[in-house]
């Protein structure tokens, strides 16, 4: 993903109730990124790039 950084938008979501950033290339959704906040800190970040579940994402 590092090639594609000029190109990649970033959107602040929501994902599963947490705060989250969608990773957007020419209309098509890279990646989704969860954060598991906890006293303003970040204690875990979960990734998704299964193009199944990245689906619903594009709409």
């Amino acid at each position: 993903m590092a090639g594609l950084a000029s190109r990649l938008d970033l959107l602040e979501r929501t994902v599963n109730g947490q705060p989250g950033l969608v990773a957007v290339n020419g209309g098509q959704v890279l990646t989704v990124y969860a954060f598991d906040i906890d006293e303003s800190r970040i204690r875990c970040i979960w990734a998704m790039r299964n193009p199944d579940k990245l689906r619903s994402w594009s709409s």
